[in-house]
């Protein structure tokens, strides 16, 4: 499958000035920007810098950031399902994981998530993809935004609506593991009837076990 990647870009006016949204973009660029210190919500900013890097030189891997000037303060990565999850077993081409995203607590409430989907989605090519993310309540900073889980999971649900991403029921036992925890995903338009019978499959896995 021919991986197509179309720069776009916004302008987001914030309470706190305007900050540009922009991808998918180079491991090139990436490197030339700061990173800041308070995304450390899946590893610590250097780590997690550097892991972007390498996911932007995939050629599936798309990145799409928000930066203030030259700081990068949110960010969206979207990449091949781990080898390790049930979502790579049907050896698709054509289903991309949204693997992290990620606001600092500055400009959340601003709609920077909202808009580094809806960028995200910009790109014709991402209609060539089925695009999946899963939520887990354990990876949500429920202690920074005093939020309790089903609010927690509202905001998510709002956000991911935003790039055209709808819930989907499962039988994956991590997802079924905790009622908050859901997958959600949003089939792009030249997705076949035959790829969304296999990524029926994945969903639904364990009734095949019988």
């Amino acid at each position: 499958m021919e991986h197509k990647k179309t720069y776009n870009a916004k302008q987001l006016k914030t309470p706190h000035g305007n900050i540009i949204i922009e991808g998918p973009i180079s491991s090139e660029k990436l490197s030339g920007y700061e990173f800041h210190q308070d995304l450390v919500a899946f590893r610590p900013p250097e780590q997690q810098h550097q892991a972007l890097i390498g996911i932007a030189d995939l050629p599936e891997g798309r990145i799409i950031i928000a930066r203030d000037l030259a700081t990068i303060v949110g960010y969206v990565t979207f990449l091949y399902p781990d080898p390790l999850e049930r979502w790579s077993e049907g050896k698709m081409d054509n289903l991309i994981e949204l693997g992290a995203i990620e606001v600092i607590p500055k400009f959340r409430g601003c709609s920077v998530g909202k808009n580094l989907l809806m960028v995200s989605m910009m790109d014709d090519a991402m209609e060539d993809y089925i695009t999946i993310t899963t939520e887990y309540y354990w990876h949500w900073d429920l202690k920074g935004t005093k939020l309790n889980v089903w609010d927690y999971r509202k905001v998510m649900e709002k956000m991911m609506n935003a790039g055209g991403l709808e819930w989907y029921a499962t039988d994956d036992p991590e997802i079924c593991s905790h009622p908050a925890n859901c997958l959600m995903a949003k089939i792009g338009k030249r997705i076949t009837a035959e790829s969304v019978q296999k990524f029926d499959r994945l969903r639904f896995m364990n009734r095949f076990m019988y």
